[in-house]
């Protein structure tokens, strides 16, 4: 190591020592952002130090669920530098990459509009891309304008990375031509699919003549079997294929694992299909880089979900179900696995509209709250746009003697449990900033640790 990155990085760690005595947040960014603004170069060295390289992973959805399962999978064999506080732009994995100076593999998510800087800094020896949804567009702008930059991002790494790409997204598995190595996966079980394409599903024309595509299946959104009539564009061939799915309500989820070493049976425990998705994009990122079949079937059996996306707190004689949603596509998704485990009587739903939320709500009249509405007794409208969420669920058909508006969280946390019957469970649906927020409740009433202590 030169002298002036020993320097910079004695520095930038000495800053996330302080930061965590201080208790601000457990020092997740701050020591990259410092190291960022000393030598953006030095983000290239680290990285280039670390032996096995380093896999990114990015999605609109599910990119910090299949990190996690992909970090569960390689286990202790590894010495892994892993963003498992979610921090996911420059400063988050130059942090990382800081505090973990002996790890061999780097295993990094990183956000969407952030992946064309991470890469060109990291040259990534494996890349996996998940899926394109509509999300924060006063950030991002609309998903082809991120597909574009996936692809020039693409082309500039050349033949030095590995692909990974979720082939049942019409942007995403178009990628598989810039590259004769990529490995494609997605799900094969019609009895799955949804009848009718959603109406908020996003990518329904064809990437190269603009034609809609015929759907044989859509499982999430627009992810699934797709076609175009007109110039023939389609799923790319599978080669990492989930079938055979069996959903059981809120509890877990099972399928046939298929990959070119072999197939297996996964029992995954966590719900619902969009989990069946992260968990068949983490086995086909870990065989890719290595990892034997039985290793990633026990790896994904002994899962525990990422903090706040499907996790149970216990809270004296009730639990609290925490379901994050940040998009029309997740939201659905997350109505989905509740209606098929019994939609809840007692329901608590967190708008925010910080910049991680994205500024601009409108995307929730493109959920479709109506089945959840006509089956729940009370749902409690919080958040800093809890007025707009209770305008939109009475829209959707929820009686006003239903619904009641309460922006404060912690108020609305305790009302919530209030209205829960004994050894009952409240769900709770927040948005990003208003998960990170019921958190530090939790955290602060001593129910869980602070989530940058989850490793």
């Amino acid at each position: 190591m030169g002298t002036r990155l020993a320097v910079e990085t004695l520095a930038a760690r000495a800053a996330a020592r302080l930061s965590r005595l201080a208790r601000t947040g457990g020092g997740t960014t701050l020591p990259g952002k410092l190291l960022w603004k000393l030598d953006p170069a030095a983000i290239d060295a680290l990285a280039a130090r670390l032996p096995q390289g380093v896999a990114l992973i990015s999605a609109t959805n599910g990119k910090t669920t299949t990190t996690a399962m992909v970090a569960e999978i390689l286990g202790d064999g590894r010495r892994l530098a892993w963003n498992s506080s979610g921090a996911n732009l420059v400063s988050g994995i130059a942090s990382e990459l800081l505090a973990s100076p002996n790890a061999e593999l780097g295993l990094f998510e990183v956000d969407e509009g952030a992946l064309p800087e991470v890469a060109r800094r990291v040259r990534p020896r494996t890349l996996m891309l998940g899926n394109l949804f509509r999300d924060q567009l006063d950030r991002y702008g609309e998903l082809e304008l991120i597909a574009e930059r996936w692809r020039e991002t693409v082309r500039r790494l050349g033949g030095t990375t590995t692909l990974v790409l979720n082939g049942d997204d019409p942007q995403v598995g178009d990628l598989a031509r810039e590259s004769t190595d990529a490995v494609t996966y997605g799900l094969d079980d019609p009895a799955q699919a949804r009848s009718v394409l959603q109406h908020a599903a996003d990518s329904r024309y064809c990437v190269r003549c603009g034609r809609p595509y015929e759907f044989a299946a859509a499982y999430v959104g627009h992810l699934g079997d797709y076609r175009c009539a007109n110039c023939g564009h389609a799923r790319p061939e599978l080669q990492v294929v989930a079938r055979s799915i069996e959903l059981r309500g809120l509890e877990s989820a099972s399928f046939e694992l298929v990959t070119p070493a072999g197939q297996t049976r996964v029992r995954l425990p966590l719900p619902g299909l969009y989990n069946v998705y992260n968990a068949v994009g983490a086995a086909a990122l870990a065989h890719v880089l290595g990892a034997p079949l039985g290793e990633i079937r026990v790896g994904l059996e002994r899962f525990g979900a990422a903090f706040g996306r499907f996790e149970r707190i216990v809270a004296g004689d009730k639990t609290i179900l925490v379901l994050l949603i940040k998009n029309p596509a997740g939201a659905n998704e997350v109505i989905r696995t509740l209606e098929d485990g019994g939609a809840p009587p007692i329901l608590l739903v967190a708008l925010n509209d910080a910049i991680a939320d994205g500024k601009d709500v409108s995307w929730i009249w493109d959920v479709d709250l109506e089945p959840l509405l006509a089956r729940t007794d009370c749902l409690i409208a919080s958040g800093g746009r809890a007025a707009e969420l209770g305008v939109r669920c009475v829209y959707g058909g929820l009686p006003e003697a239903s619904l009641e508006v309460q922006p404060e969280l912690e108020r609305a946390l305790d009302r919530g449990l209030q209205l829960t019957p004994e050894h009952g469970e409240l769900v709770v649906l927040p948005t990003y900033t208003a998960m990170l927020a019921i958190r530090r409740i939790f955290t602060q009433r001593g129910l869980v640790n602070p989530w940058w202590e989850k490793r």
